[in-house]
């Protein structure tokens, strides 16, 4: 790790100032509010003019904003400024004619990063491409359990603009950031920060895996007591080495095996933190035990042991992390039991929408019917289907790109029966539970862990899922 002192960027003066917001929907709508309620002359420019964003402009048009839609490339004249839209991609002609004119470019994190008062709540940051937003829930959940006055947010939750300028005083917050965000957060410093993990994903956006890499390790850059990290994932590791942190920052690793000093670990069932204890060289504090973690799967006590590490490099007692991870309740479609029906237990885990999560959901179970398939957003499926095969009783495929998945079963998994489904229809996902049905035996998992998005035949993820359960909730009726 590279030391030496780093502060937060010069305030920025906003009033009177001609800043261009890029992007309407859930970020650039409230920067804009915000913005202009701070005196600058505010103009949103936006690619599409569609129904939803000719409603937002008449909001924001009423207010005295101006908005152009259907022209998102053109950089507004007089541009100091431009606050974008995590989402909107680095190569975009806006950002090269801002370049090109010397004009910054900010995205909503590192405005609100810029608009904290001197007393404002330090942030304990969270990326990783998989389990970030489980993460950030544990550790608030174990703050709340300290007695902390906390909050989810970021990429999550409330958004972190409402955190820092509400009237809500918080003492810490649990900050979910995207790779996106942390791309246009140039001077965000956190407290102390975790990357979870590192897998292709997003690779579209970032343009190479060395970019994408490079813009989650930036989480770390200015951290002040500690940088936690994958001991299973060098990746992760790689970067703290390669952050420039605040003198005394110490590397703090977790791993789901025996702690050495300075990481949190497992050991007999019990999650053990030897990195904030008196001489750890000796010592480990005692912090929860694995069933205290809900669910107890592989992956999910890894987070459970980052959002401890974050939790105690701000001070919390190992009490405080015990009780949070007992009230702890996952969001839905995170590996979560839908229903056990002639001894086959029903997981749905649609939240996987990459290689990565599917990966970790499939290490979980044994033996598996799996569901797989979608949008595979550039994936390639062999190494997943080549860890995975020894697990697996049969498959059954959905989605656009199912023959990717197809291919690699037939290459790594011979032997396991497939169904391919050809329809996209509505009814697509009962047959597809109806197929692993016929192909599962009790004691069996059927795992819903799809490694793909989900927008070819749903609208997100969750819609996915409540697909899946409700045909799950159709076997056990007997239809």
């Amino acid at each position: 790790m590279g030391s030496g002192q780093v502060t937060s960027s010069e305030p920025f003066a906003f009033q009177g100032k001609r800043i261009t917001v890029a992007g309407l929907g859930v970020s650039g709508v409230p920067a804009a509010k915000v913005l202009h309620g701070l005196g600058a002359i505010v103009t949103v420019v936006n690619d599409g003019a569609d129904e939803r964003a000719r409603a937002q402009a008449a909001e924001l048009e009423a207010l005295g904003i101006t908005v152009r839609l259907g022209d998102g490339d053109t950089l507004p004249q007089g541009s100091e400024l431009i606050v974008t839209a995590p989402g909107w991609k680095p190569d975009k002609p806006l950002f090269a004619a801002a370049e090109q004119a010397g004009v910054p470019v900010w995205g909503d994190v590192e405005l609100a990063w810029r608009l904290r008062g001197p007393d404002a709540a330090p942030w304990l940051a969270v990326t990783g491409t998989n389990g970030k937003t489980t993460t950030v829930q544990m550790l608030a959940s174990i703050l709340a359990a300290a007695g902390l006055r906390t909050a989810a947010v970021g990429n999550i939750g409330v958004s972190l603009l409402d955190a820092v300028l509400g009237e809500e005083r918080y003492d810490v917050l649990a900050v979910e950031l995207s790779s996106y965000q942390l791309h246009w957060a140039p001077s965000l410093r956190a407290h102390s920060a975790a990357v979870l993990n590192l897998a292709p994903d997003h690779l579209d956006w970032h343009g190479s895996m060395e970019a994408y890499a490079a813009d989650k390790g930036r989480i770390y850059e200015g951290n002040q007591v500690a940088c936690v990290y994958n001991v299973a994932d060098k990746a992760t590791e790689d970067l703290v080495r390669e952050a420039d942190v605040e003198e005394g920052c110490r590397a703090v690793g977790f791993t789901l095996g025996t702690p050495a000093p300075s990481q949190l670990g497992v050991v007999e069932g019990i999650l053990v933190d030897r990195a904030f204890v008196e001489n750890r060289q000796k010592n480990a504090q005692e912090l929860a035990e694995v069933a205290d973690v809900n669910p107890p799967a592989p992956h999910n006590i890894a987070n459970a042991l980052a959002a401890a590490a974050l939790a105690r490099a701000y001070g919390v007692p190992a009490k405080a992390v015990r009780d949070g991870l007992r009230a702890f309740t996952p969001d839905a479609h995170r590996i979560a039991l839908v229903a056990d029906v002639d001894g086959v237990a029903y997981v749905d885990d649609s939240k996987a929408t990459n290689t990565h999560a599917a990966e970790a959901s499939l290490a979980a179970y044994e033996p598996i019917v799996w569901i797989a398939g979608g949008l595979a957003k550039g994936a390639a499926f062999d190494e997943l289907v080549a860890k995975s095969a020894k697990r697996l009783r049969g498959a059954v495929l959905i989605g656009a790109d199912r023959a990717l998945i197809r291919e690699a079963l037939a290459r790594h998994a011979p032997e396991v029966p497939v169904v391919d489904l050809d329809r996209t229809d509505t009814g697509a996902m009962l047959q597809a539970v109806q197929e692993a049905r016929r192909l599962a035996q009790p004691g069996d998992t059927v795992l819903l862990a799809p490694a793909c998005a989900s927008m070819d035949m749903f609208t997100n993820y969750n819609k996915r899922g409540d697909a899946f359960a409700e045909a799950v909730r159709a076997l056990g009726a007997g239809t």
